[in-house]
């Protein structure tokens, strides 16, 4: 059986500024990196083509690396609805995401995995990756009840959306893992219903 996940309350890391409006899960994570059979493996793969194409991409830049906070820009995470993206930057050790929208199915795959997506205006969100970028070495407090976020001497607030955020504040962010939490409960269903027990 697999333990209750933890609350998740309070994250705190350096951050990686990535601009850009319209970042869809393509550009996160490139389709031909789809085919694994699990998704080990997968962060080596963030914005392959990306990074490739343009030497200078953030994500290439050394004064990131270790970052667990993403701040990115409008429509995040937009396209097809591929769990591959939010694998991919959870296993790259990022812990929150604070932009200015994100794409409702990105938003939801990321809580599966734990992954808070904060919503903050658009001034606030250039004035956090502008900081970013001048001071690497920022640490950045993101609170899931309140919304507020932290970075020196910048404070600003963002939201989680309500059933994200109480689903996080209460540990019940992994329904596979709720699940198997109560699997007796489960077996005891399954033998109740013909399409699974027989006929």
């Amino acid at each position: 059986m697999s333990p209750q996940p933890l609350a998740i309350r309070h994250l705190s890391g350096r951050g990686l500024p990535l601009r850009g409006h319209d970042i869809d899960t393509d550009r996160i994570m490139p389709a031909r990196f789809l085919v694994a059979v699990s998704f080990e493996g997968l962060e080596r793969h963030l914005f392959e083509d990306d990074r490739k194409a343009d030497g200078a991409h953030v994500f290439n830049d050394p004064r990131f690396t270790g970052a667990s906070i993403l701040v990115v820009n409008t429509n995040f995470g937009c396209g097809s609805s591929r769990e591959h993206a939010p694998q991919g930057l959870v296993r790259a050790g990022y812990r929150a995401i604070i932009g200015e929208s994100f794409s409702e199915i990105f938003q939801g795959n990321s809580a599966m995995l734990g992954m808070p997506c904060f919503v903050a205006s658009h001034d606030e969100v250039d004035r956090l990756q502008a900081l970013i970028e001048a001071a690497p070495d920022t640490v950045i407090d993101a609170d899931v009840a309140s919304g507020i976020v932290t970075a020196g001497a910048l404070t600003l607030t963002a939201a989680v959306p309500a059933a994200l955020r109480d689903g996080f504040l209460s540990g019940q962010w992994n329904p596979t893992a709720m699940l198997l939490d109560h699997f007796e409960q489960v077996r005891a269903v399954a033998a109740r219903l013909p399409y699974v027990s027989g006929f």
